[in-house]
């Protein structure tokens, strides 16, 4: 792929960092094109997106620097440089929750509401976000020989190893994105599990991801020796608390309507 979008002088101008401010975009449209028919002020949910997307990256960059330490040993300076790639997505999700959570306290807004236009936002700007992932190359997936395996040759992509087929497991992700995204916009405009999305959200995506994930090539953090990756655990942990928290606020509000 094409981990270098284009160089002038000095400067390089990466592809991953187009398709992450792609990403921060169109989330921030949808996000605000929601509250606006929900009246909720787009200025709003603009200035919570933006301290959402900075606790997010450091977030991201944290856990992937925590989980891959070697790679910046001799070079701490590199744990700035998030344009190149390397977010772990979790440690993203967890960054951002913190702010949005902290926001909504401070400014006292709708939680339910706000929540599920992230649910919906969210997955898109995460879909965008992933095609990044591909031209950089990190998140790539494991040796194959399927007829849609992709080879990376450029010398500056992060995927490993070079000239070798691979699964494209960040279009994986990119299209399971999408596909949760069309779920969830419908389930939103018809008004199915209001204030309860983005509990459907998170129990979606740690499914898709955990599935994904045996299919993932890169060094990542593994658990239970090497049976399943952080991410693996992480999502589907996220996914099981969800899917409780769904049954339980199922039962309670049936019981309210007797």
């Amino acid at each position: 792929m094409h981990p270098v979008l284009v160089k002038i002088g000095p400067l390089t101008f990466h592809t991953y960092g187009l398709f992450v401010a792609g990403a921060i975009l169109a989330a921030v449209w949808m996000g605000s094109r929601l509250a606006k028919a929900r009246g909720i002020s787009p200025e709003k949910v603009m200035d919570l997106t933006f301290y959402a997307v900075l606790a997010g990256l450091a977030g991201a960059r944290l856990f992937y620097v925590l989980l891959n330490p070697s790679l910046f040993r001799g070079d701490w300076l590199g744990i700035l440089r998030v344009w190149e790639g390397g977010l772990v997505f979790y440690g993203g999700f967890i960054g951002a929750l913190t702010a949005v959570l902290v926001y909504i306290r401070r400014h006292r807004l709708a939680g339910g509401t706000i929540f599920d236009i992230l649910a919906v936002a969210a997955p898109l700007g995460h879909a965008i976000g992933r095609i990044g992932c591909f031209f950089a190359g990190c998140c790539h997936g494991k040796v194959c020989d399927l007829p849609w395996a992709v080879t990376f040759t450029d010398p500056m992509t992060l995927a490993h190893p070079v000239g070798v087929p691979l699964h494209p497991t960040q279009l994986y992700e990119a299209f399971a994105n999408l596909l949760i995204f069309a779920l969830l916009s419908a389930l939103y405009h018809r008004k199915k599990f209001a204030n309860r999305l983005f509990l459907v959200y998170v129990m979606v995506y740690g499914i898709a991801r955990a599935i994904i994930e045996i299919f993932r090539g890169d060094p990542r953090g593994f658990l239970f020796d090497g049976m399943l990756s952080t991410s693996q655990a992480l999502g589907l942990t996220a996914a099981t608390v969800a899917a409780l928290l769904l049954v339980v606020l199922h039962i309670r509000n049936k019981r309210a309507d007797r």
